[in-house]
């Protein structure tokens, strides 16, 4: 079944962006965009967003992901869960992203630096991407939704 003219236009119109909101002592992280992979993308620049700028960050080092689940909501807790991993194993803030997802996999290419204090100035730790308020959808302008609350 084909989208409409309309459907299409609306599309068109959406314009990637990552953005937090409050959600109690933690904070949610959402990330859209014009497919779900692009949504990903954002929600992992606004799981970034939570720890610094991620206009401060570089893009120097290349890590790769890969994730597979049975349904969309859980793949994106595990990609920001692979990202909070990677993140904390190397000592480095991953802020640029590139996702490509295939069914239930998703492959995805996260680029960013050793963390540097007095440079990124990070503002909290983020420990993982959690089930609450999980969405994976798109919204009544046709745009794609992935978000979560992220435990800090």
């Amino acid at each position: 079944m084909g989208s409409t003219r309309g459907e299409q236009q609306a599309q068109e119109a959406v314009k990637a962006r990552w953005e937090h909101y409050a959600h109690g002592a933690d904070i949610g992280v959402r990330g859209i965009g014009r497919s779900t992979a692009e949504a990903f993308e954002q929600a992992a620049v606004a799981l970034a967003g939570v720890i610094t700028d991620p206009s401060r960050v570089e893009a120097r080092e290349e890590v790769m992901i890969k994730c597979e689940a049975p349904d969309p909501e859980v793949l994106l807790v595990d990609w920001l869960n692979a990202l909070v991993y990677e993140m904390a194993v190397r000592r480095m803030i991953l802020a640029r992203f590139q996702v490509n997802i295939e069914g239930n996999q998703l492959h995805g290419r996260a680029w960013g630096e050793d963390t540097d204090v007095a440079r990124h100035e990070p503002a909290v730790e983020v420990k993982g991407a959690t089930y609450t308020d999980l969405f994976v959808g798109q919204n009544s302008s046709g745009a794609w939704v992935a978000q979560c609350v992220v435990d800090v």
